[in-house]
């Protein structure tokens, strides 16, 4: 039992199973997710040596990389698949919404679960959320012919999910705590993401069976901008000699985006069906991720044989 609860994927399909059948307590959850969010920022922010800010030329190639996948690469698709797929005017705006946002915050822990190059996602990551602050309002403007009401919000959460995150880490590594932390690490930050998931998926559970129908073009989006995106993004990187660690972080860069920040004004600015995508969106963001988790092991099985 012991075991059952310190596995991922086990923690990840618990977080989905239970926000789908027993939503309820996901009510007393949420005001909990920033903490946790923050929390499991903080875990993996650890890996980021301290002298990495200090390397300018070092940053500047993923800050670009991060703008290009999170709102070239990925945003475009977005915008088109829904433009293909969607009629209702509403699940529309829902999309644009996502469309605008920022990376996900978890793009910066699950590239450390997944191996790969955490200071790469942590400069796009950062680079994306300054650059939303442009993006939002302008993409608003553009697509629904609203302003962004409250843009002091991004920094506020740019600044409880990664500036300070990053600070916390720092002072782990100042008082030489990440040995002690190690053991658990894993375990404290999947049980982090159960808050975060079931959070999210319970308070939009009656709104994903609600309509079916209005549901499965949204899925279908969704399908498309997670695997299909992201294996295309990973056989162009394989193709381009990218190093394996970078093409991690290009894959998750390029393929999820902050469900919370594009839910929430899908909920406070527009009807409730434009939050419908996000909420679709973040149980395909935990089902995507076990793939990418599953095919890395599979990978990694393979060179062991070889």
């Amino acid at each position: 039992m012991l075991k059952l609860l310190a596995n991922r994927n086990f923690i990840f399909l618990l977080a989905i199973t239970l926000g789908l059948v027993l939503p309820g307590p996901a009510a007393w959850t949420t005001p909990f997710m920033i903490p946790a969010l923050a929390f499991v920022m903080t875990l993996a922010t650890i890996a980021v040596p301290n002298d990495y800010f200090l390397k300018l030329r070092s940053i500047l190639l993923p800050s670009l990389s991060g703008i290009l996948m999170t709102y070239v690469v990925l945003g475009g698709a977005i915008l088109a698949a829904s433009a293909l797929l969607i009629s209702d005017q509403n699940i529309w705006i829902g999309f644009v919404l996502i469309a605008a946002v920022p990376p996900a915050v978890a793009v910066i822990p699950f590239t450390a679960i997944l191996e790969g190059n955490v200071s790469y996602t942590l400069s796009g990551t950062v680079s994306s959320y300054l650059t939303a602050l442009l993006i939002m309002p302008l993409m608003f403007w553009i697509f629904i012919g609203t302003t962004f009401a409250d843009p002091s919000k991004l920094f506020r959460i740019m600044l409880l999910l990664i500036i300070l995150p990053l600070v916390l880490s720092r002072l782990i590594l100042y008082f030489q705590l990440q040995e002690r932390i190690a053991p658990v690490r894993g375990m404290l930050t999947d049980w982090g993401f159960f808050i975060v998931l079931y959070s999210m998926i319970g308070v939009n559970r009656d709104l994903i069976f609600a309509k079916p129908l209005m549901t499965f073009p949204v899925m279908l989006v969704v399908l498309l901008t997670t695997f299909v995106l992201g294996f295309a993004i990973e056989k162009i990187g394989g193709f381009l000699r990218i190093d394996k660690k970078n093409i991690i972080s290009l894959v998750l860069l390029g393929t999820l985006k902050n469900q919370g920040i594009a839910g929430g004004l899908a909920i406070v600015l527009f009807e409730k069906e434009a939050a419908l995508p996000s909420a679709v969106y973040s149980i395909f963001m935990i089902l995507y991720f076990l793939w990418l988790d599953w095919h890395r092991r599979r990978q990694l099985a393979g060179a062991a044989k070889g």
